[in-house]
């Protein structure tokens, strides 16, 4: 299939009399096609095709296809016949009123486009692009940001469930394609096994009936690979997707003991979760826990401007496993507004994406202000006359007075367990051991003298800065709008699905988010457009009883 490149035309004359008449108030796809004129153009997506072929329908009305599909949460099925039978989605598209559209199933080949492109980011980036022409885009003083758990389009599995389904998902793949070498290599017994897939409620109940049939599924998994790896298979046979993800699986759950035994592994033994598979058929979807929230599958992190006389965009979108902590997120956030020329001058989080290297980075970096809570010193001597913060620091001489007025000169640069840098310094036990307040100093009854662990300078001011603001009314009045981001998130988990995976993978549920967050952004551009005031926080009947302060 290839394309064709077409000059953007005008809408239609006969599209735009009956558009007007349908809709003398306008529609969403009517308005942001007088507002914003045409945001996609097939030359913006012309890797995507060879120059022969049978021509394709044009990549940028789906582009924008896909973008009005997300705004109204539609499956393909439905999102092709709106491009067939409305006539705001006409009038968007520039198409004539007896357009017949295309086939629901072109949608998902483009989508496959474009993640082989990696071309979702320019999507979205040209919602922004347009914002920015139409001068509702700025550089913008304050943003913010929150992630959020998305769920995998998998079942969930316990450990049990999981190798028997992978196993079955592995013979019914060769079923398929290689019946003959299977019928010739299976185990009677197997087709009773795994013709079904596993419910927990007919699986033994008992722990060691529950191992035993582990095991037993363990030695018929390691029958099949080494059969699939045996001379007399075919060489593409072992490179199939399912019996790659059944070897990966054995591996992480079964060992050989030193009989030559398979042997279940015990939860201890089993790789990290950042590693560790959890079903067969999206094998980049990880197991996470959040607090009291348990889920198989990905993160998502969204950033968005918060200044009061701009619309509220979605300025960037990021995608990631479920295991990545917060913190890893926020360096990667700003080199990518970095790049698009949208980084703000302040930047809101909460406590998981903030700490003191961040707070040096961004500001030395990007000159950008982390506004956030931090987490407070959990260190035994944290608080009291002898905590931390009552030693001087001396950072230009390198040393360090106590409070009863005796100082070291024992510095050293160290590592920390977690391999960051870190100052170690010790006090004398000449100096230690008589003084009267050792007990209150030291919590350790075998220290024969206090020690003393800090972060670089930079990073140690910015720490003590930050704890010793957020207390204030001023940074609580300040930090409150990043309270915003919450109902962003929640908009997009209501109107678009953003916390229920469409697609399997990684790279395809990226482009499922960054196509939300670019519908997201044309209905908000369209609320900006047409004076929509932004929703009111709700207040319920008992907070608003709530007597002043």
């Amino acid at each position: 299939m290839s394309m064709q490149p077409r000059e953007p035309e005008e809408v239609p004359f006969e599209t735009v009399r009956v558009a007007r008449a349908a809709f003398p108030k306008g529609s969403l796809a009517i308005r942001l096609r007088d507002e914003l004129g045409v945001l996609f153009t097939d030359e913006q997506f012309a890797v995507l095709f060879p120059v022969r072929g049978r021509p394709a329908w044009s990549p940028g009305r789906l582009a924008l296809v896909s973008v009005l599909q997300f705004a109204e949460g539609l499956p393909d099925r439905q999102t092709a016949l709106a491009v067939r039978a409305r006539i705001d989605w006409k009038y968007a598209l520039d198409l004539e009123l007896t357009d017949p559209g295309f086939d629901y199933s072109v949608l998902s080949e483009f989508r496959t486009r474009l993640v082989e492109a990696d071309a979702g980011q320019q999507v979205f980036d040209r919602i922004l692009d347009a914002a920015r022409e139409a001068g509702v885009l700025k550089p913008p003083g304050r943003a913010r940001t929150d992630s959020t758990h998305v769920l995998a389009a998998i079942r969930s599995l316990n450990r049990l469930e999981f190798v028997i389904e992978t196993l079955r998902a592995a013979l019914n793949t060769l079923a398929a394609a290689a019946p003959d070498w299977l019928t010739a290599h299976a185990d009677l017994a197997w087709f009773d096994r795994y013709a079904t897939r596993p419910e927990d409620y007919w699986l033994p109940s008992g722990k060691a009936k529950r191992c035993e049939l582990a095991e037993q599924t363990g030695r018929d998994g390691m029958r099949l690979l080494t059969d699939a790896h045996g001379p007399d298979a075919p060489d593409w046979l072992r490179e199939l997707p399912a019996v790659q993800t059944l070897r990966r699986a054995w591996v992480q759950q079964y060992v050989l003991d030193a009989e030559g035994e398979v042997r279940w592994r015990d939860p201890k033994e089993c790789p990290p979760g950042a590693l560790r598979l959890v079903s067969p058929y999206d094998t980049e979807a990880r197991a996470s826990v959040k607090r009291d929230i348990k889920w198989d599958g990905f993160k998502v992190h969204l950033t968005e401007i918060c200044d009061a006389d701009m619309p509220h965009l979605i300025t960037n979108v990021l995608t990631s496993d479920a295991t990545v902590q917060d913190i890893k997120a926020t360096d990667t956030v700003h080199d990518a507004l970095a790049v698009k020329d949208l980084l703000p001058g302040e930047h809101l989080l909460d406590a998981g994406y903030i700490d003191g290297p961040r707070i040096v980075t961004a500001a030395q970096e990007h000159g950008i202000t982390l506004t956030g809570p931090i987490q407070g010193d959990t260190t035994a001597q944290a608080a009291g006359p002898y905590s931390q913060t009552a030693f001087t620091v001396d950072w230009r001489s390198k040393t360090v007075t106590c409070p009863n007025g005796k100082t070291t000169g024992q510095w050293r640069d160290a590592l920390s367990h977690r391999g960051t840098p870190v100052i170690r310094i010790a006090f004398s036990p000449t100096d230690c051991r008589p003084c009267h307040a050792r007990s209150q100093c030291t919590s350790s009854t075998r220290a024969t003298r206090r020690e003393i662990t800090l972060r670089p300078r930079a990073e140690h001011e910015a720490i003590r800065q930050a704890r010793a603001a957020q207390g204030t009314p001023e940074w609580r009045e300040r930090y409150a709008a990043r309270n915003g981001i919450e109902g962003t998130i929640s908009q997009a988990i209501r109107s678009t699905g953003l916390r229920q995976c469409r697609y399997h993978g990684l790279a395809r549920t990226a482009l499922q988010h960054q196509l939300t967050a670019a519908a997201i952004n044309l209905a908000r551009l369209d609320a900006w457009t047409t004076d929509r005031p932004r929703a009111r926080t709700r207040t319920s009947h008992l907070a608003a009883l709530r007597p002043a302060e």
